[in-house]
């Protein structure tokens, strides 16, 4: 899940992970695990991801549905 985050922000423009995690109040060094996939990612933080990349919710999963298909799941945290 973690290549998919890190592709989309880079395609929607935001080269740089600490920008991106301070303008939209994430996190940043959960960010930069999520996105190496050391860890997982909440609902939550999903939802939030989504909406600072511009995308619904359900058009984020979506396209991680389309990347990774059964292979992702979100933690409950």
């Amino acid at each position: 899940m973690g290549g998919v985050v890190r592709k989309l922000r880079i395609e929607r423009g935001f080269l740089s992970l600490n920008k991106f995690a301070l303008e939209y109040d994430i996190n940043r060094a959960n960010l930069s695990k999520i996105e190496r996939g050391e860890v997982g990612c909440s609902l939550a933080m999903a939802w939030k991801i989504s909406e600072a990349l511009g995308l619904k919710f359900s058009e984020f999963v979506k396209i991680l549905e389309k990347e990774l298909g059964d292979k992702f799941t979100f933690i409950d945290a």
